[in-house]
């Protein structure tokens, strides 16, 4: 394609540009080795507050990521534009020649390549393509110099399994990576991707190589390593909060299992079923999963460990309509509509009204109310929400107080995740916490700290649900000391060192902070990390 210069002299909103050219140095480096290079030039949608000197910036897509939808994408092209602040004008650099992927798998693995040295030379010798791909304004004040900006994320390597369609979704892949770890030990893991939202993740989990006692030896694609499925493991970060809620009803769960009764939760929107697997795994809940697209759940089936059986009954239907039925009570299935929790994941894929997820239809007041008739009296409502605006967030958060008196927030610290939790009432009084908690053999309470802060505690308990009923009475005695105080955060972790549960709470107020630390007890042996920073109340 032939592109008239004249058209890239000046910036118009949304403006989206994708053409080949010859490689002018070919043999310069091997990262953009190819005869062609492909460029894709895209003008931010939101245009400058005053008439400024526009702010341009290039990137060189990494090599073997050029088919990726992050970098292949118009829209995947605009989020990395809006998380780079004030560039008006991103240009985007890569091999022509973008391997393609047919079929059921593909053989292109990717592999960080770093080199600064030569990566650096690309740059010098790609700077004259780049000021001409400028807008004429940005060098009013004779600046010839256009930043490169430099992708990164923790991926190692990565290899496609698979790439199909959904009757709902669209295209979407399934793909292996490896990750950077923490310690600098090898994590795995295998992710679900849609097109439609190329930047983000639908579903990751981690997997374990079979049958191999040295990581050192493990390598992506390779034909003789096949990796499984690690279910007990939560790897998304705003999963972890969603499960970590639970200790709000924690003694609640524990009546329902003396009593024979096994807790039951309704998830909305399943994917890969990183949370079905893990609620059914790990803390033994009966589960009911609603997915819209049938494709979905086979790639869950076939890749992510997904099976369906007594405890785990999974219905093609749109979630919403679902749970409507239940409420006017239609029998679908079988299903009781008593449910200790139910937990919403679903993306939207309309950013127009301000949300990411879940869809704008899910704070309709009807919907709220179904979700609240299908409840237990004791029950929650825990929801993923993506804001992308804080009017809307806060338009959202008076829905739900509209429908449900208690409502919690916990801020899941990645910039972009907030778990919103409701209660049709609060699960338990803070006396009533401390009777039942002084019944199994502790207590829960405050004590004060100097006159600057207030100290919380609570003592061990050897019960099978032990630990999430001192939880439950944390989370309550802590929102009545965050009403007191300014600021703060608890979570809690699994030591496996000494087989104990820590819970840590941290606080500020008159600009002091403060922290503790209690051990307890757990029969649950995976690790949950988790803040609930904000309690938000009617009043």
């Amino acid at each position: 394609m032939e592109v008239d210069k004249a058209i890239l002299e000046t910036l118009q909103p949304s403006r989206f540009l994708s053409f080949a050219i010859p490689n002018p140095n070919p043999t310069l480096n091997p990262s953009l080795a190819s005869p062609l290079i492909r460029i894709a030039v895209l003008d931010s949608p939101i245009q400058p507050s005053s008439p400024l000197i526009p702010s341009v910036a290039a990137m060189i897509v990494p090599k073997h990521r050029e088919s990726d939808w992050i970098f292949s994408t118009e829209s995947g092209h605009l989020q990395l534009l809006l998380s780079s602040p004030n560039i008006q004008r991103l240009i985007l650099i890569g091999q022509g020649q973008q391997p393609m992927i047919n079929g059921s798998s593909s053989s292109s693995i990717y592999r960080r390549w770093i080199d600064p040295d030569s990566l650096n030379n690309l740059e010098i010798s790609l700077k004259p393509l780049v000021i001409a791909l400028s807008p004429k304004s940005y060098f009013h004040n004779e600046n010839l110099e256009v930043p490169f900006l430099c992708y990164e994320d923790n991926i190692v390597c990565s290899l496609v399994l698979e790439k199909c369609i959904g009757n709902f979704v669209g295209e979407m892949l399934v793909e292996d990576v490896e990750i950077e770890g923490s310690d600098q030990s090898r994590e795995f893991r295998r992710r679900l991707r849609f097109k439609r939202m190329p930047n983000l993740v639908q579903t990751e989990i981690r997997i374990v190589p079979n049958k191999v006692s040295c990581l050192d030896s493990v390598d992506i694609g390779s034909s003789s390593i096949e990796f499984s499925p690690d279910l007990g493991v939560l790897v998304h970060a705003y999963l972890v909060p969603m499960v970590a809620s639970l200790a709000l009803i924690g003694s609640c769960i524990e009546k329902h299992v003396e009593s024979g009764l096994r807790p039951k939760a309704l998830c909305l929107g399943v994917g890969g079923g990183a949370l079905v697997g893990f609620l059914k795994t790990q803390l033994d809940f009966e589960v009911v999963g609603v997915e819209l697209d049938e494709e979905v759940l086979r790639v869950a089936r076939k890749y992510f460990g997904l099976e369906d059986g007594d405890l785990v009954r999974v219905h093609v239907r749109d979630g919403m309509e679902f749970m409507d039925r239940l409420a006017h009570g239609d029998v679908v299935g079988n299903i009781v509509p008593q449910f200790d929790v139910i937990m919403v994941d679903l993306d939207s894929d309309d950013p127009r009204n301000g949300v990411s997820a879940p869809p704008i239809e899910f704070f309709r007041r009807d919907v709220l109310l179904a979700a609240r008739s299908v409840l237990r009296e004791s029950g929650i409502f825990v929801i993923n929400v993506i804001p992308q605006s804080r009017s809307f967030y806060e338009k959202l958060i008076h829905e739900f107080r509209e429908v449900f008196p208690e409502l919690y927030e916990i801020n899941v610290g990645n910039v972009e995740n907030f778990i919103l939790i409701a209660a049709k009432a609060l699960p338990c009084s803070s006396s009533r916490v401390v009777q039942t908690w002084e019944e199994q053999g502790g207590e829960v309470g405050f004590e004060d700290s100097s006159g600057n802060g207030h100290e919380a505690f609570l003592e061990g308990s050897n019960d099978v649900f032990g630990v999430v009923l001192a939880l439950e009475a944390a989370v309550v005695a802590f929102v009545d000391l965050w009403v007191r105080t300014v600021w703060m955060t608890w979570y809690f972790k699994w030591q496996r060192s000494d087989n104990r549960f820590e819970l840590v709470i941290k606080w500020q107020r008159s600009d002091n902070w403060f922290e503790r630390s209690i051990a307890a007890p757990s029969i649950w042996n995976r690790q949950f990390e988790t803040s609930m920073d904000r309690w938000l109340p009617n009043s």
